[in-house]
């Protein structure tokens, strides 16, 4: 089969299925479900038909002119990252959308919720398979639009319209930020292409705007990976159904940014700034992450919490700057979505069979759905880093990089104790989560009376939690050879050389493995009540911090601001208004004039050859000008009479210049508009000199404010004249207006160019026109 086909179907497939369903029924749940399904595994197919070519080390891609003038075409690659990363959208895609089936309340409009899915799931494979960085942002504001869309599914929840509203404009803002850094990228690269970029790596970090364009791509990247400063959305969000939060937060959106750092490691990794802005952002969004989640009353903020705790990891790990830190970062973004896809569904099935996901009402489950449970706990255990499953093995290998870079700088020594520390927090929350919900007395007052769900709304979480445990038990012959492949297409000829055995013999990192899982059961045990009995849902020491209330008073701090400013600027001061824009026009203007050298230099060759009769006549229309302008106010008729001089005159100009036609044009419309001006005359109201302002400082404010209007309208008027006689006084460059000069006459038959063009275009206009009308 064509490779550019299956490209092209891969990308169009999800947005025809979401335009399919988004015109069925509200009542056609099952077939929405099945359509959702069949395209992520038709997907799937697709990807898995291009394995063979990818394993190989090749690079597949396509290309769609776009605007290549400018040089952006639209072109679609997979290599070993990019295949990986659309192996988890649609393979995690159809789990999700067979959980969503029997998820979603037979009341909603489902339909509309696997249209919204499936655009996402298009927008998703649009940027991992983005061959050009400025269609990659294209598709990265589409994912931030989709997603806003699916948070506020559920839009009669006032949490889930204000979680949505947070989360479009935190990655819509740092979506803006990444194409100026994006179009920085491609300046200072030579193009837009990716290939051609991710080959630039020493020009693009010895450039004097390597600093500006990364920090503004870092935002970009934290902000829709829900990274240290801009974490504070992702916890908001998760009043959306479960089925979005198991998709969008668990493999795909937040995955976005991660996915973009790791693109981008070739080129931009390596230096002090990468290490300190994207090792620090890191550090710090695992630490606060993970701490945060022991806190959380809310089963998916807790999870919300922790994916911003292993999104800081996974980012810590890609500011290290190591080949393999890059490689455990790649491994952990896999492990990340098996096992939080299946405990966000697994948490789903709690709130869906007992109305409530609030971990103070919920105990004792185990008993009623055995099955969950026990999914839940291994799922638990992967997060938690558990031996044998495959959280246990990338969070390994990130202690090994901690302890590797614990040399060199001053604050590496201090990697591995903070790296335990933040293993340590995710076994305290994973244990609160297992132990709060699974065991202890039997739930009492719950809304619902829990039960196990359907088999087929459990079958993706038991796919996904069996990954867990064949990846953590034999990671070599299951998950090896794609690591490799992925691995392969960022790190080329460096990749290193690393292993994926379970046992390495007793090392520090195992010991290290070991003090987390010991000490954080040490501590649950011992502080598990006060925990829970947590009046906040927050860590105590930021309680008072706020995310939502400090984004409130944000915005509507930037609300009241445009409203002052729309106050003072708005059409209620037009004058003050227009004399901004005009000032503002003349001062660029005059910039651009002086840096480009343009000045006066043949202006006293050119007057020399001035008729002086045409010379006299301009002075005639000056006056009348000047005239029309201090008479408009009380003699609006002689101020209309001298206007007209003024505009007779610029038909004589136009006869002296040997253009009748213009001339001819001019006086029409000379005519017309003095006709409609004393016509509009007669119907205003009279203006006498004798009213005048009665309080001196209104009469000094009303000299200065025409006096102010005066110097504007001479500078406006002196800088066009200025302008007019730069361009009439430059030599052209070479254009098209050579061809009708030569052309005119020889093969349309008339001299005069401007009649030739009129004639012979505008015939083939009004022929389209009428075809139109026809």
């Amino acid at each position: 089969m064509d490779r550019d086909l299956i490209l092209i179907a891969m990308i169009i497939l999800p947005y025809a299925g979401g335009l399919i369903a988004a015109c069925l029924p509200k009542r056609a749940r099952n077939f929405a479900a099945a359509l959702a399904i069949a395209i992520a595994v038709g997907g799937s197919i697709c990807a898995a038909l291009l394995y063979p070519a990818i394993s190989a080390g090749e690079s597949v891609s396509t290309h769609i002119e776009w605007l290549p003038s400018i040089g952006l075409n639209l072109i679609f690659r997979l290599d070993g990252l990019s295949w990986l990363f659309a192996l988890l959208v649609l393979g995690i895609g159809a789990l999700v959308a067979l959980y969503a089936r029997y998820y979603m309340s037979p009341k909603d409009p489902v339909p509309r919720f696997f249209s919204y899915l499936l655009a996402f799931m298009g927008s998703m494979l649009g940027v991992i398979m983005s061959g050009n960085i400025i269609q990659l942002v294209v598709f990265w504001e589409l994912t931030s639009l989709f997603s806003f869309l699916l948070i506020a599914y559920w839009h009669h929840n006032q949490n889930a319209r204000d979680g949505a509203l947070m989360a479009l404009t935190v990655t819509g803002a740092g979506g803006l930020c990444l194409l100026v850094g994006m179009i920085m990228l491609g300046n200072i690269t030579g193009s837009f292409e990716l290939s051609v970029i991710l080959a630039s790596g020493d020009t693009v970090r010895n450039h004097p705007l390597y600093l500006p364009t990364l920090l503004l791509i870092l935002v970009g990247a934290f902000t829709k990976s829900a990274q240290f400063p801009f974490h504070f959305w992702l916890p908001q969000a998760m009043a959306a159904p479960t089925p979005v939060s198991a998709y969008l937060h668990s493999a795909t959106l937040v995955k976005a940014g991660v996915y973009l750092l790791t693109l981008l490691w070739p080129i931009m990794s390596g230096t002090d700034a990468w290490y300190a802005l994207v090792g620090g952002a890191g550090m710090a969004s695992l630490l606060i992450g993970s701490f945060a989640a022991i806190f959380q009353h809310d089963l998916k903020g807790l999870l919300a919490y922790s994916t911003i705790g292993h999104l800081g990891l996974i980012v810590l790990l890609l500011g290290l700057g190591s080949p393999l830190a890059a490689v455990a970062a790649i491994f952990h973004t896999l492990n990340h979505a098996t096992f939080k896809a299946s405990l966000f569904m697994a948490a789903g099935i709690i709130d869906h069979e007992t109305g409530t996901r609030d971990l103070r009402r919920l105990s004792g489950l185990f008993r009623f759905m055995p099955i969950t449970a026990t999914l839940a706990m291994v799922a638990a255990a992967a997060m938690a880093g558990v031996p044998l499953l495959n959280g246990f093995l990338s969070k390994e290998m990130f202690l090994a990089e901690a302890i590797a870079h614990s040399a060199g700088r001053h604050i590496n020594y201090a990697l591995p104790a903070l790296a335990t520390l933040a293993s340590f927090f995710s076994v305290i929350y994973a244990l609160r989560f297992i132990q709060q919900t699974f065991f202890g007395p039997a739930p009492v007052d719950l809304p619902r009376e829990p039960h196990e769900a359907p088999s087929w709304m459990r079958l993706p979480i038991e796919i996904l939690v069996l990954i867990c445990l064949i990846v953590g038990i034999i990671p070599g012959l299951t998950i090896g050879p794609f690591l490799d492949m992925g691995v392969r297409s960022v790190l080329g000829d460096r990749t290193p050389e690393y292993s994926l055995a379970v046992w390495h013999g007793f090392n520090t990192p195992l010991l290290l493995s070991a003090l987390a899982l010991i000490g954080g059961t040490v501590v649950y045990v011992l502080f598990g009540r006060r925990i829970n009995a947590n009046a906040y849902g927050a860590p105590p020491l930021f309680s008072w911090l706020r995310a939502r209330q400090i984004f409130e008073s944000t915005m509507e701090g930037i609300t009241n601001g445009s409203r002052a400013l729309l106050a003072w600027l708005g059409p209620s001061r037009q004058q003050s208004q227009l004399r901004i824009l005009i000032v503002t026009t003349i001062l660029a203007g005059s910039l651009v004039a002086l840096s480009a050298g343009t000045g006066f230099a043949s202006f006293n060759a050119e007057i020399a050859t001035v008729d002086p009769v045409f010379a006299a006549l301009w002075i005639i229309a000056a006056v009348c000008a000047l005239g029309a302008a201090q008479q408009a106010k009380f003699h609006r008729l002689a101020a209309v009479v001298m206007m007209s001089g003024t505009g007779f005159v610029t038909c004589i100009t136009f006869l002296w210049l040997s253009a009748p036609d213009l001339a001819l044009t001019q006086l029409l419309v000379e005519v017309v508009t003095t006709v409609l001006l004393l016509l509009g005359l007669r119907w205003l109201p009279k203006r006498s000199q004798a009213i005048q302002p009665t309080n001196k400082a209104a009469r000094i404010r009303a000299r200065v404010r025409r006096g102010m209007d005066l110097a504007i309208a001479i500078t406006v008027g002196l800088s066009v004249a200025g302008i007019s006689f730069i361009v009439m006084t430059t030599p052209l460059p070479e254009t098209i207006s050579g061809f009708f000069l030569d052309k005119a006459y020889s093969d349309a038959g008339g001299r005069n160019v401007v009649n030739v063009l009129l004639v012979d275009f505008r015939a083939f206009d009004t022929l389209g026109e009428i075809t139109v009308l026809g």
